[in-house]
């Protein structure tokens, strides 16, 4: 028997070249359709649910107030409730140091009869101190007094809303977390600590630059520039880890996962839009939690009140960048069942 001209191969490819329809062609699963369509809604209604919900209808919860005179304080709580938390002050020299290191974020004194003296500090935020400003007033208006009031830790000139604390984190989560979104594609040409002392080196140089600019180029953020790029590098490190990490374990569903716990729900929560004290009690239990709120605090800290209350909110983020670091490293160095290079 002959054997026919050319292989059977190549016999099928010209068939197919003379009929192509009769080429097979698979139809996408509906999983490549349904889950970016389904993430991005998350994505979009997390974002507007967070900036916009939580401004719909601010309330004030516990914010703390330094009360003088023996009268004061009683009459305060009987009248404000739970709206504010009144700390007894010895005298108005106490409630003034209290206020100036963020214990409160307004003195209440006699100042005669008749008459109260309210300071504030501007730098607590427009939100937070209309509140408190609101609130006495309602009070001194029942109760037939005149209220002077006096800004006593002002906001810089610069930073006339109070805001250039949450654009300055923002932006530099921001940075982090791309930061750490791109460096997840260079899993086959860095070696892990090449990767590691990438992203450190990064968020350095993020933490300074967002450091120089918005202090000493833009005068908008006031405090010392090494501990403030100090903050911003931790912050820097904890966006761009914790994103390596959720895009390293979770596939890609982690980038999603880490811009709502970073962009969204950390920066809607920070307490800068928003004061801390206006907060839901949901958004204000995990406000300073997170790396972009622990981020406000110690910027405002650092700005305004000498770094008071500043190792609280250092040790979150170093606790985030840390953390997330060596489970990045524990992971890969935990047995595989396939060859695949760790995140």
């Amino acid at each position: 028997m002959d054997t026919p001209v050319g292989s059977a191969p190549e016999h099928a490819a010209a068939e197919l070249i003379r009929k192509p329809h009769l080429t097979v062609r698979r139809r996408p699963p509906v999983k490549a359709w349904l889950q970016p369509t389904l993430i991005a809604l998350i994505v979009a209604a997390a974002f507007i649910a967070c900036y916009v919900g939580l401004q719909r209808n601010p309330q004030p919860h516990h914010i703390p107030i330094a009360v003088t005179a023996p009268d004061l304080p009683g009459e305060i709580r009987q009248v404000l409730g739970d709206r504010v938390e009144v700390h007894v002050a010895v005298d108005v020299d106490a409630a003034h140091r209290a206020l100036e290191h963020r214990d409160v974020v307004a003195a209440l004194s006699s100042d005669g009869p008749g008459r109260l003296s309210l300071e504030l500090a501007g730098a607590n935020g427009t939100s937070t101190t209309s509140a408190v400003k609101a609130l006495v007033g309602a009070y001194a208006q029942g109760a037939g007094m005149h209220v002077t009031t006096k800004d006593v830790v002002p906001l810089a000139r610069f930073d006339a809303r109070g805001l250039a604390g949450f654009y300055m984190a923002f932006g530099v989560t921001l940075a982090g977390f791309v930061l750490g979104s791109n460096v997840l594609g260079l899993s086959g040409l860095l070696r892990l600590r090449h990767r590691f002392v990438l992203l450190s080196g990064a968020s350095l140089a993020i933490g300074t630059v967002a450091a120089v600019i918005g202090g000493p180029v833009l005068g908008a953020v006031p405090a010392p520039v090494v501990p403030l790029i100090l903050a911003l590098t931790l912050l820097a490190a904890a966006a761009a880890f914790t994103t390596k990490l959720l895009g390293t374990h979770l596939g890609p569903v982690g980038i999603p996962v880490a811009t709502l716990l970073l962009l969204t729900v950390g920066n809607a929560t920070s307490g800068a839009t928003i004061g801390a004290d206006l907060l839901p009690s949901a958004a204000r239990a995990v406000s300073a939690l997170l790396p972009p709120g622990a981020a406000v605090r110690v910027i405002a800290d650092l700005s305004y009140f000498d770094g008071a209350h500043a190792a609280r909110p250092v040790g979150t983020l170093a606790l985030w960048a840390v953390g997330a670091a060596l489970l990045l490293g524990l992971r890969s160095r935990s047995p595989r069942r396939h060859t695949t290079p760790a995140g």
